[in-house]
């Protein structure tokens, strides 16, 4: 991970064979103001995992780019530690399925679903 993940301070743990994990620590200012985690922070979380498996599924000429993200925020979120497992769902030839699930203390508090468009450089 590089650019703007690493400023969020995201850490990809694992991104091969169409699955990518990343690590979040959510802190105070990661909140909205009714005090949970922000839907914005957690929309970049997904979209940045799923473009993980993406990147984990193309070759080097091949550029993944998001055009659809959907988010159901099940769960408020506080700060500490937050996880994201993504999943490529279905390949074409040029479109990429992914899903996504935001999870804090074994609990889900986003399901995502999104579609990538894969450009070539």
């Amino acid at each position: 991970m590089k650019g703007f993940a690493t400023e969020l301070g995201l850490r990809e743990q694992m991104a091969a064979d169409g699955t990518a994990r990343i690590e979040f620590d959510a802190g105070e200012q990661h909140l909205n103001p009714a005090g949970t985690g922000h839907g914005g922070v957690l929309a970049t979380l997904v979209d940045t995992a799923m473009a993980s498996a993406a990147r984990s599924r193309t070759d080097d000429g091949e550029v993944p780019a998001t055009t659809q993200l959907t988010l159901a925020l099940l769960h408020a979120g506080h700060p500490g530690p937050l996880s994201v497992t993504a999943q490529i769902t279905k390949h074409g030839d040029h479109l990429l399925l992914r899903e996504a699930d935001v999870e804090q203390e074994r609990r889900t508090l986003v399901h995502a679903i999104g579609t990538f468009v894969v450009l070539e450089r």
